[in-house]
């Protein structure tokens, strides 16, 4: 098997960091990636061109709704750090198989609907049944889009042909053979001409449903198109149209009697294509939990320190003793043998995202290219000869430093072997690639406070006094060091003991220092957590959420000043709420091809 095998395991639901392990996520679902093989080339061609296409929506979107914090993470359109639900069956996309048509078709329908929805009066107005619901905000959407400018004839044609393909698709795929779905099928398609002052499209497939269903909505129905323009009185004819869709539906599954259950699939099914309300719910992670900080916004000076007298920098070399070091290095060894890593492959992989060519001398007896002067006697003596040209020899050059901050957390002590496989893993890719890396951590000198707890106990336990524990930044790899003089380094991420508690914030803010200080077109940080910022002794003398807005406040600083990317890979969990660039994994199934081709798109610079 090349690689890590052909399919990758991930959990849809991790878990804030505890002190114990995660890894008893709940429900799994499979994805099957290509392997680190021949066809490895492709598959990143194909992780690049679909940021890209995400990067022109996004931009389209900003442009026209003037909406500068709106973009793309993990495929979803988000507003700063909150994803933008996208409840119409033709604007579900996938990065995976829809072209850039049917990408820029859903991007200019988000625009519209932001545009031209008022979000609270939808609330207001939006149904509770399921049924009701999904027609309500079928109609809603339909209804925007008829809102397009003269001006824009191109947006105009994008949604219909979108429109078009959606509806093509809903049919091949059998949905329409139940009576559930082509009823649904139906009235998406008799609304959609009905605003659109279009003829339906398939009109013998609909025509005897259509005959059923237009007179009992024929009276909203005609209101739709004559009052698009009001959200408040279109609202009322779309209810009227979802009320009636609903109770058919019911009638439907009750007249089934025996076959209720097989009526109940049918509609499911039928639903999957339409709308799917739980989507984020089921296919995402867990989102790490946030909030305001009370002490934090109190404080004239926002984040504060009680002490730094205990605060430490330290080699993990240095606090392993060689005996045991070695022992890990070896168990490190057999595990990555396990893997059968393409180490060659991988290393292309991130050379295509983190390297720009540059020219490195000629490359001769070339068919075509530029003369080469000393062989136009070749000419004259075989005219049959062609090969006298040289082309220029390009070579792959480093102008990327990647940065890998490890949450050394009590939470991952029993993922301490995974994680550090696919550090070790990562880091002799990007080596091979040509691009420094250094791979740094960050823990607790003691649980609950230790010496700087004591100290404030001793100082009459002042309020709010901020970051209350002693801070612990470890290197494991210098960016100086390549891989092979790394190694023993790497293998002390295997130490458990070293796993205590996290304060996020600081280390973003060291190790960004330490990126800034190398000589890199663009410095790069993967921070690797299971979770939110957590020290109990600074929780309990400030709030929950002290070091979570000061995690915010670090990351929205570093990216204003532009010098570090800084990128979030959480582990079992969405760390969207504190990095704009996410990626998940569930690191209790061990390794997949997908998590290393997903890092290396996540690495790609975004312009």
């Amino acid at each position: 098997m090349d690689a890590f095998g052909a399919s990758a395991v991930r959990a849809p639901h991790g878990r804030p960091k505890e002190r114990q392990s995660p890894s008893g996520a709940a429900q799994r679902r499979t994805v099957v990636t290509p392997s680190l093989g021949e066809g490895a080339g492709g598959s990143v061609v194909t992780v690049r061109q679909a940021q890209q296409v995400e990067e022109l929506c996004a931009a389209t979107l900003r442009a026209m709704t003037g909406d500068g914090e709106l973009h793309y993470a993990g495929h979803r359109l988000q507003r700063g750090l909150r994803v933008v639900p996208v409840y119409a069956p033709h604007l579900q996309t996938s990065a995976a198989d829809d072209d850039f048509a049917a990408c820029r078709a859903a991007a200019d329908g988000m625009a519209l609907r932001l545009l031209h929805s008022d979000a609270e009066l939808h609330r207001h107005h939006c149904p509770a049944d399921p049924v009701e619901r999904l027609i309500f905000e079928l109609l809603e959407q339909l209804r925007v889009e008829t809102l397009v400018s003269d001006a824009m004839p191109g947006m105009a044609a994008n949604l219909r042909q979108r429109f078009e393909a959606w509806s093509r698709a809903f049919h091949e795929s059998g949905l329409t053979d139940s009576s559930l779905g082509i009823l649904l099928y139906t009235v998406a398609q008799i609304c959609w001409s009905r605003l659109n002052a279009l003829p339906v499209l398939e009109e013998d497939l609909i025509e005897t449903t259509r005959a059923g269903i237009a007179p009992v909505i024929g009276t909203p129905l005609a209101g739709l198109r004559r009052t698009r323009h009001e959200q408040d009185a279109y609202a009322l004819h779309a209810l009227a149209i979802a009320r009636i869709v609903g109770e058919r539906v019911q009638a439907e599954i009750e007249d089934s009697g025996n076959d209720t259950e097989s009526a109940q699939d049918a509609a499911k099914r039928g639903f999957a294509l339409l709308l799917d309300f739980d989507r984020e719910d089921t296919e995402a992670f867990a989102l790490a939990a946030s909030g305001p900080s009370k002490a934090f916004e109190a404080s004239e000076s926002g984040y504060r320190v009680f002490t730094t007298r205990f605060d430490v920098e330290l080699n993990a070399v240095g606090l392993v003793r060689k005996a045991l070091l070695n022992e890990y290095r070896e168990r490190l060894d057999a595990r990555v043998a396990r893997q059968g890593i393409n180490f060659s492959r991988l290393a292309r992989v991130f050379a295509a995202v983190l390297t720009t060519p540059e020219k490195d001398g000629w490359r001769f007896d070339e068919e075509d290219g530029r003369i080469d002067g000393r062989r136009l006697a070749q000419l004259v003596s075989s005219p049959a000869e062609r090969r006298l040209f040289r082309q220029d020899h390009l070579r792959p050059h480093a102008t990327s430093a990647v940065g890998i901050l490890i949450d050394c957390s009590g939470s991952m002590t029993g993922l301490g072997e995974t994680l550090a496989t696919m550090v070790d893993i990562l880091v002799r890719a990007l080596d091979m690639a040509g691009v420094d890396s250094e791979v740094l951590g960050f823990t607790t000198g003691a649980w609950n406070g230790g010496r700087a707890a004591k100290e404030w106990q001793a100082a009459g336990r002042p309020p709010q006094p901020g970051r209350l524990n002693e801070v612990c930044h470890l290197v494991f790899k210098d960016a100086a060091r390549n891989w092979r003089r790394a190694r023993a380094g790497i293998a002390a991420l295997l130490k458990s003991d070293l796993f205590r508690e996290g304060i996020d914030g600081e280390a973003v803010d060291w190790a960004c220092e330490r990126l800034l200080m190398r000589a890199a077109e663009r410095r790069i940080l993967l921070v690797i957590s299971d979770g939110c910022p957590m020290d109990s002794a600074t929780s309990l003398t400030n709030d929950a959420f002290y070091l979570d807005n000061h995690l915010r406040q670090v990351v929205a600083r570093r990216e204003r000043e532009g010098g570090v990317e800084i990128l979030g890979l959480g582990v079992g969990l969405d760390l969207s709420p504190f990095y704009r660039r996410v990626a998940s994994a569930d690191f209790s199934q061990g390794l997949d091809n997908a998590l290393f081709f997903e890092l290396a798109g996540l690495m790609r610079k975004v312009r």
